[in-house]
């Protein structure tokens, strides 16, 4: 069930959740709910994936010296 939470956003933000709110015609709660839903998962997420580099590098697990030299081969510009 969900439970009741206050935000405080200045003025020009509401006003453009307002004007957001009424083009999508869903309401503002709507609107922040996905938006902290979204914010909350996308930074979730990079947590895990920092989390796991950093284990990974814990466990020496590093690119080999020719692992390393064919993503500089495939991203190097032309020359």
């Amino acid at each position: 069930m969900p439970a009741p939470f206050t935000v405080r956003l200045d003025d020009s933000t509401l006003n453009a959740l307002d004007r957001l709110a009424e083009k999508t015609d869903r309401s503002r709660n709507w609107l922040v709910a996905r938006a902290v839903e979204d914010f909350v998962a996308l930074n979730a997420w990079q947590v895990g994936k920092i989390e796991a580099g950093l284990a990974a590098a814990d466990r020496g697990d590093f690119a080999s010296d020719a692992e390393l030299a064919r993503v500089r081969k495939k991203f190097a510009p032309d020359s």
